[in-house]
């Protein structure tokens, strides 16, 4: 489809060569330009010759000679955030069906569309991919995706993603291996549906696809108190969640014999469930699923412990502070807290219930304003510590709406948003700039 140009660097390479801003893309070498993922495949060439359209409907074309790896420097009018494909599933598990009613708009958006995996990594299912995208897919070379697996066995995905097609899963990653793509896993865990054995058969199968399966993300379902009318599921006991991380545990040991590489990863909150340590730093690799609630905990702790080794000695302004948290995390930060010293500095680690989704919502990312303001009104504090993805990406608001502003003002207390490191919580606990 044609791309309006909107705008066009300056000193860039498209600048040099004469494209202006108002003028129409038709095509890259011959091939039109569908996307941002298409504008940069195209444009990953030495050569390029661009047919472009003036504003009056003349067309010339523009030819480009320039390093593989240099951008053009155009921007385009129809960005690939702007119409994202939308799920076409029903998953027994999901989240946003879950959600209460009267939120903003755009917390109950969708997205599945693999051309998000690819840029932003978000994970896709893969049930609305036609014959021509996947073709697409092969052809730009685009690698690696991030996929939701959660099961190998057809029948029982197609189940859980209540979509016909869902059952293709295996056929297309081996299509994906076959072309050399590479991808990532995600298995949302259900209790009793698709882990014990149906977990040891889809980690198997994933399994055989390495190196081309590059790890497989462990994750247990979330469910809110808004469930009515769903698919019965019950959040994880203390024992089933040891028996996934078993059953991981047996995977890494084999993968690591033969493969190098653990390959599976549970994610932080089985550990907690479950009641266990999280595994040394060597255990997550590279993190490669870090951004899927892997490994935080452990990069989070190295990253105080280093900063703590760094500077022992930093001082610490006094004052009474609460670290509000979720429920499943307050135990492992007052360990995490009780391991330095902080003198002068009244620390107190609050766990805030999380009514709004239900108590069965554990993780701190999920705490609403509204939450934090009924359960720390009328508390003696100098400041209260939050965690930054509380908050709206970029933005001082909660998830249902209230702004940080409006907490602060009704509490009558400071509260100060944490980015997630070790590092800007030690500085932070001890009321210092870094």
């Amino acid at each position: 489809m044609p791309q309006k140009i909107v705008s066009v660097a300056p000193h860039s390479i498209a600048s040099k060569a004469g494209l202006m801003t108002g003028e129409t893309l038709l095509s890259i070498s011959g091939t039109p330009v569908l996307d941002l993922v298409d504008y940069q495949y195209l444009t990953a060439r030495p050569h390029l010759d661009i047919l472009v359209e003036g504003m009056d409907g003349s067309r010339r074309t523009v030819t480009i000679d320039k390093r593989v790896e240099a951008p053009l420097g155009l921007t385009l009018e129809s960005s690939l955030m702007s119409h994202p494909r939308t799920c076409a599933n029903h998953c027994i598990f999901c989240f946003i069906e879950q959600m209460p009613p009267g939120m903003r708009e755009s917390l109950y958006v969708r997205d599945d569309d693999w051309r998000l995996s690819l840029m932003a990594g978000n994970f896709v299912t893969l049930t609305n991919l036609p014959e021509r995208e996947l073709e697409r897919i092969i052809e730009r070379h685009a690698s690696p995706l991030y996929i939701s697996v959660h099961t190998t066995n057809g029948e029982l995905r197609k189940k859980m993603l209540s979509h016909v097609h869902a059952d293709r899963i295996m056929t297309l990653l081996h299509r994906f291996a076959d072309n050399g793509l590479s991808f990532h896993c995600q298995i949302v865990l259900c209790p009793g549906i698709n882990d014990g054995d149906e977990l040891r058969r889809t980690l198997a199968d994933l399994a055989s696809l390495s190196p081309h399966a590059l790890s497989a993300a462990l994750v247990p379902v979330g469910l809110t108190r808004f469930r009515e009318h769903l698919y019965p599921l019950h959040p994880y006991t203390k024992a089933e969640a040891n028996a996934v991380i078993d059953i991981a545990e047996s995977v890494q040991q084999e993968m690591l014999a033969r493969a190098g590489t653990r390959f599976v990863f549970p994610s932080d909150e089985f550990y907690l469930i479950a009641g266990r340590p999280v595994p040394p730093d060597e255990a997550y690799e590279d993190y490669p699923q870090y951004e899927n609630g892997v490994g935080l905990l452990r990069r989070f702790e190295t990253e105080f412990s280093a900063a703590c080794r760094m500077d022992p000695d930093g001082p610490c302004r006094p004052r009474r502070v609460i670290m509000a948290t979720g429920t499943s995390v307050a135990p492992f930060m007052r360990t995490l807290i009780a391991s330095t010293a902080f003198p002068g500095v009244d620390i107190k680690v609050q766990p805030i219930l999380n009514h709004f989704f239900g108590e069965t919502v554990t993780v701190s990312g999920l705490l609403t304003g509204q939450d934090l303001l009924a359960q720390l009104a009328g508390c003696t504090a100098d400041e209260i510590l939050i965690t930054e993805n509380m908050l709206r990406k970029g933005e001082p608001v909660f998830l249902d709406d209230m702004t940080l502003e409006a907490l602060i003002q009704q509490l009558g207390i400071p509260v100060i948003p944490v980015p997630n490191d070790g590092a800007d919580l030690l500085y932070a606990l001890r009321g210092m700039e870094e």
